[in-house]
Order: C-alpha cells, then sequence, then structure tokens
C-alpha cells in the first residue's frame, strides 16, 4: 500500500514535469525531473529572481562571505509588511528561520525550500500563513561545501547525480559549531540568529544509516531538555509535523534511527536531546524551538525532497497559526529566574525500554569475505515489521546549581572568551575596577583526560572536580557574565566546565592544564628530605602511602612531587580553571 501510494505520488510529479519546466522561478531539479540539483549560482540567481518578482513579499539578503568569498544568501519572505528584524519584533510576528545544506550533500532542503517558497507566493500552499508570519530561508549554509560538486560525495545516498560536500572549504562540519562558534559561517549565522529571534529553526538533512521503509524522522527540541513549560510546544510542533507527514503517505519517526549498535538492527534506538554543538541541541539553550529534519538518504531524490516540501509547508501552516503563542511561552521562559536553581547540563536515555514496531525489510547478520566482520545485508524487495527496543525515557545526566550572581573571566582570557559571547548575543560587561581577594568560586580539576586525537581542529579534555570558595584577586579588564539574562541556558552550556559543549571541554583552556614548571630531582631530593625533618605529620602521611599504595611506592617522580606539591614553588594555577562564579553582582 505504501509503496503505491509513493509510486503514484512520484508518477504524478513526473507526468507534470512540462508544466514545471515551463514555469516561472523553477530550479534546474524540477527541470530534470529531480536528477541533478543546481550549482550555487542557481541559488543567488533565484533570490534575486524572487525578490524581483515578488517585491511585496521577498527581500533577498546576503548575511556573510564564506572563507572562499562567496555570498551567503537568504530569502526573506513575508505578506505581513514585516521584512525587516525591526519591524517583526515591533509588530510580534513569528519569525521561522529554515536553513538548507548544512551539509551540503544533503541537499534536500534547497530544491524542497525554492518548490514550496513559490507554491506558497502563488496561493498553492499553507494559503494565509505569509501573512502571519517572516519566513527566513537560507536554502545552502555550507555554500563553499555545496560548490565542492562531485557524484560520490554521498554514496550511500540515492540522488541528485552529484552534490556538494559534507564540510566546508577549511573542513568545518557546521552542525558540530554551533556551540563552539569557530566558522565564520557559524558566526553569519548566529548573527542572522540574532538579528531575527526566530521562534522556530528548522535545520533541513538526509541521513546515513541502514535501509527500512520509514521515509523521514523529525526531531524537536525543547521536548525532553529546556525550558519545561516551553517543551509543550516542542511536543505540539513535532506531532502536528508527523500527522501532516503520515497523512501525505509518508511513515515518520520521532527520533534519529540510528541503531544502538550501528550494524545491527535488532539492537533496536536510543533517543536523547543532541549537545549544543548541533543545531536542534542548541536552540533550547535560547529558549526556541528548533526541529531536526532527516529524510532517508535511500530514498529517490525525487521522494525526499516531496517529503521535504511538506514538511516546510505543514511548519509554516504551524507558525501561522500557533507561533504568536509560541512566542508568548518562550519570552515568558526568557523572564524565568534561574540563579541558583538546578540546570541540566546534559540528558541521557535510561536503561528502561518498550518494544516497538518499525518497518523495516528482511536481513541477514553474515561474516564479510571482505572484511571479517559481521555485516548486515538487507533485502529492500522483502517489506519486514521489526519488533526491536527504543530507549526513550530521557532524564538529565548532570545537573549544577546556576551561580546566583554569574561567572566571572579574568582579564587574561577576556579576549577569547568575549568574542565567543559576542558571537552568541550574550550580555557580559568589562570590570573597569579590580575586586581584590573577592569571595568566588572556583573549580580545581582532580582528575583530566585530553582526548586522543583531533576533533573540529581541536584536542578536546573532560575534567573530574567541583565548585569550591574562596577568595582570589578579580584584576580590572575582566568579564561578568551575568546568570540574569534570557541566554542564562546557554551562559551554563559555555561556561561550566562540565557541560559537553563547554568551552573548556573545546579545548579553549588546555594550557590551564599543562604544567609548565618543575623542580629538578636532585633540588627536590633535599627539600623533601628539609620537609621530612621539620613535618611529622608530612612524614607520617608519606610513609602511610609507601604501605598502602605500591604504585606510588615504586615511581620515584611521583614521590619526588608528593613535596613538590606541598611546597611554596608549586603552581598553584595547575589545573585551576579560568572562569570563576560569583554569587552576588560585582560592585
Amino acid at each position: 500500500m505504501m509503496r503505491s501510494t509513493l509510486a503514484c505520488t512520484l508518477a504524478a510529479l513526473l507526468a507534470a514535469l512540462p508544466a514545471l519546466a515551463a514555469a516561472p522561478l523553477s530550479t534546474q531539479a524540477e527541470r530534470s525531473g529531480f536528477a541533478k540539483t543546481g550549482r550555487y549560482d542557481e541559488t543567488v540567481a533565484l533570490c534575486a529572481a524572487f525578490a524581483q518578482r515578488h517585491p511585496d513579499a521577498v527581500r533577498c539578503v546576503d548575511f556573510g562571505t564564506t572563507p572562499e568569498g562567496r555570498p551567503m544568501k537568504a530569502l526573506v519572505v513575508s505578506r505581513s509588511g514585516a521584512l525587516t528584524p525591526a519591524a517583526a519584533r515591533e509588530r510580534g510576528i513569528p519569525v521561522v528561520l529554515m536553513q538548507g545544506g548544512i551539509h551540503a550533500g544533503e541537499i534536500d532542503g534547497k530544491d524542497a525550500g525554492f518548490l514550496a517558497l513559490r507554491q506558497v507566493l502563488e496561493g498553492e500552499a499553507a494559503p494565509g500563513a505569509l501573512e502571519r508570519l517572516v519566513w527566513v530561508f537560507v536554502p545552502v549554509f555550507n555554500v563553499d561545501g555545496h560548490e565542492r560538486f562531485g557524484a560520490w560525495n554521498r554514496p550511500n545516498q540515492r540522488g541528485p547525480e552529484e552534490m556538494g560536500w559534507r564540510t566546508t572549504a577549511q573542513n568545518y562540519n557546521l552542525n558540530r559549531d554551533y556551540a563552539k562558534a569557530d566558522s565564520p559561517e557559524m558566526r553569519a549565522m548566529l548573527a542572522l540568529v540574532e538579528a531575527w529571534d526566530p521562534i522556530a529553526t528548522i535545520d533541513l538533512h538526509a541521513t546515513n544509516g541502514a535501509q527500512f521503509e520509514h521515509d523521514i524522522s523529525i526531531q524537536v527540541e525543547p521536548l525532553h531538555g529546556g525550558d519545561e513549560r516551553l517543551r509543550e510546544a516542542g511536543l505540539a510542533l513535532r506531532t502536528r509535523t508527523m500527522a501532516d507527514l503520515a497523512a501525505q503517505g509518508s511513515l515518520p519517526l520521532p527520533f534519529y534511527p540510528s541503531f544502538a549498535d550501528y550494524q545491527d538492527p535488532a539492537t533496536g534506538f536510543e533517543d536523547g536531546v543532541a549537545p549544543p554543538r548541533f543545531s536542534h541541541g542548541y536552540f533550547l539553550l535560547r529558549n526556541r524551538l528548533a526541529m531536526l529534519v532527516e529524510t532517508h538518504s535511500w530514498k529517490e531524490y525525487p521522494v525526499r525532497v516531496r517529503i521535504t516540501r511538506n514538511t516546510i509547508v505543514s511548519v509554516l501552516g504551524q507558525v501561522a497559526r500557533h507561533g504568536r503563542e509560541w512566542m508568548a511561552v518562550a519570552q515568558a521562559a526568557d523572564a524565568r529566574e534561574l540563579a541558583g536553581t538546578p540546570v541540566a547540563l546534559d540528558y541521557h536515555a535510561t536503561a528502561r525500554s518498550r518494544t516497538i514496531d518499525f518497518r523495516g525489510y528482511a536481513y541477514t547478520r553474515t561474516p564479510s569475505e571482505v572484511s571479517g566482520a559481521p555485516m548486515t545485508r538487507y533485502d529492500p524487495a522483502t517489506p519486514q515489521v521489526w519488533k526491536v527496543p527504543l530507549r526513550d525515557e530521557i532524564v538529565p545526566r548532570t545537573l549544577v546549581d546556576a551561580p546566583r550572581g554569574g561567572y566571572l573571566v579574568p582579564a587574561a582570557f577576556a579576549a577569547q572568551v568575549g568574542e565567543r559571547l559576542r558571537a552568541h548575543g550574550i550580555v557580559h560587561a568589562t570590570l573597569a575596577a579590580a575586586l581584590p581577594e573577592a569571595d568566588v568560586e572556583t573549580f580545581r580539576a582532580t582528575g583530566k583526560q585530553l582526548a586522543a586525537g583531533s576533533v573540529e581542529g581541536h584536542q578536546r579534555l573532560t575534567v573530574e572536580g567541583g565548585w569550591s570558595q574562596e577568595r582570589r584577586d578579580v584584576p580590572a579588564g575582566s568579564l561578568f557574565v551575568p546568570i540574569a539574562q534570557p541566554k542564562a541556558r546557554l551562559v551554563m552550556a559555555l561556561l561550566e566546565p562540565q557541560a559537553p559543549d563547554s568551552l573548556l571541554q573545546w579545548g579553549l583552556f588546555n594550557n590551564a592544564f599543562e604544567r609548565k614548571e618543575y623542580m629538578e630531582a636532585y633540588v627536590a631530593e633535599a627539600v623533601a628530605r628539609e620537609m621530612l625533618a621539620a613535618e611529622p605529620a608530612l612524614k607520617a602521611e608519606f610513609e602511610r602511602r609507601l604501605r598502602e599504595d605500591s604504585d606510588f611506592a615504586g615511581d620515584p617522580a611521583a614521590r619526588l612531587e608528593f613535596f613538590h606539591r606541598r611546597h611554596p614553588s608549586w603552581d598553584e594555577r595547575l589545573d585551576l580553571y579560568p572562569v570563576l562564579r560569583t554569587q552576588r553582582l560585582p560592585r
């Protein structure tokens, strides 16, 4: 039944191709029967053409320039009269941001977006929606990657014939860059977000992964994480979108269909809340809605474009109907006081699972003569319902009480942290005067682990430890980041050392955790003897360690360091996280 519906829809779409080709503002994808996708010059031309054809409703804007010098284009679309950020804010018009091509090989969103745009402007889809919202459409986010065109850039994806590359010209994966904001493309996107403050951001992708019948997944946050009252809006957005898609013949999923064991379907699935390096994990920290749309890469490109187009139209209709009420809930979340309250830094699925029916295909698991490993082989001619576990009970993993005042970034680190804070639109101030012997909280690492390799050009660091009260001098030129601001959750995600995408965990402070000064062994020997003679309690502790810790007893360097760490020459800043917390506003 499902295959017949898809075949009929595809046949109707192909039958309409001559009319589509003759229609104004069509894409190369339409004209080729969705066998091909156009190059970026088509996006530039269409942006201008839509604005020229519909001057009352469309603006074509540049919001950035890529490292290879290409303009980053966005279309601002509305018949509300609000075609600037200021006008939208003044009139309380909800804004929805949709981005295609963050992974430029997964280019469904660009072609589906232009198709939906023409249909909405001509009254064929989402009637009346443009009078009640502003649609900001970025056809291609990763522009330079889009122009790294090739036939085999997505070997497990069925069409188009050629497509762009996953990463930017600087090899950044933009959907790992939201929190750390390294790339110029992401800085430009965050500025666009800051200007328009969309109530919802829709990120259009195609999956990798296994073969099965389901054709799209829809993930929305806040739903499992973020502000509790805003989660109701997230659930409503996901539920209505999936219902619209199901009514149009799709088989949508509310979770990303990646197996718990990537190669073994029998292991089932695990839901979760993405960390803020990802789009749908980032916007919940700004108290806004985000949707990750993933069409299934093994569906033909015409099918994927049609389903993405249906998703776009569904979301436009919902934002038009419910956007203002969602904005009110989001603004209440912005005003909610988090100071002194527990805030989740990350989440995980519990061990509790339920069995679901999943529309897959018959498959075998046999050893491969090529790799020698067990290999899954699917039979798409034989649909099969899999009964597999789904772990979707999501709870906080790490809870930290928000400081009552905020965070202090010492002057030595103010420049590197400040540029990230500005990129995210986070409120902060520079201290004009020093704070001598300030009552602050410090975080000292009791354990630390550097990643074995580089990730996104960073050597990531994880730490163990906790906050404790100290008195420390805070110099003039330091930054104060108040917790009393709408982006309080984002502040904590960046500055709490144990948050998964904190600036610390992305390696911005690795220098603070590297030992730089040493005591020569012969000097340490003399110092140790003096300390043993002068401090009976220290002598007793040393002898106890020798008896109880064989590793320590057998390590000459560790034995000498025992004394060095207790000597005034030891670097007291080693393993001290160079961001402080304060429970009061600095004066």
